[in-house]
């Protein structure tokens, strides 16, 4: 049985049973392999001999006396499978994976010119609404006015549908036709 089984054998052994634990699996130095479990606060490992040492507030304890099962997995006596063959003493890694975030789609919204709408007030919505200075603003509604589409900003799907549906309304209380969309980047 290879150290990878026998730590995988005493996991599932372990959940069975309840006890929490958890297992790292080492390389020493001289080649030998250990596993160390980490149970209730002892430290146990289990040589590739077959011993066991206990250690509780750093004195080592027999296994007898630690109440470890018998029939506890021990480290196989065969040579490791790839990993390192420098011989030198490191930790054997168990790569976990990890969920992998993308970044989200983002969205343009857009004003669309209108012929009853006037320039203030869609300066107006640029400031209070997308957080504009004045001369930005004044330069957005006139790309609106003179090409029929001025892009307010760039954002989420969530934030650009809130922006949106706040200037139609807005715009909608105050009497204005205007348009505000949203488009994929």
């Amino acid at each position: 049985m290879t150290l990878a089984n026998a730590a995988r054998s005493y996991n599932t052994r372990q959940r069975r049973s309840g006890a929490p634990n958890s297992i790292e699996l080492l390389k020493s130095g001289a080649g030998g392999s250990y596993i160390r479990k980490i149970c209730e606060g002892r430290k146990e490992m289990v040589g590739s001999e077959g011993s066991t040492e206990t250690k509780r507030g750093g004195r080592p304890v027999s296994a007898q006396k630690a109440g470890a099962p018998a029939g506890e997995p021990r480290a196989s006596k065969e040579p490791r499978k790839g990993g390192d063959q420098d011989g030198g003493s490191g930790t054997a890694l168990i790569p976990r994976t990890r969920a992998q975030t993308r970044r989200p789609h983002m969205y343009r919204v857009l004003l669309l010119n209108d012929d009853y709408t006037t320039q203030e007030f869609v300066v107006d919505v640029l400031k209070r609404y997308f957080n504009k200075s004045e001369p930005e603003a004044v330069r957005i509604m006139l790309l609106v006015h003179r090409q029929g589409v001025g892009e307010c900003g760039v954002y989420t799907y969530e934030v650009a549908e809130t922006k949106v549906t706040l200037v139609m309304e807005f715009a909608r209380k105050h009497q204005h036709p205007l348009q505000c969309i949203m488009e994929k980047k």
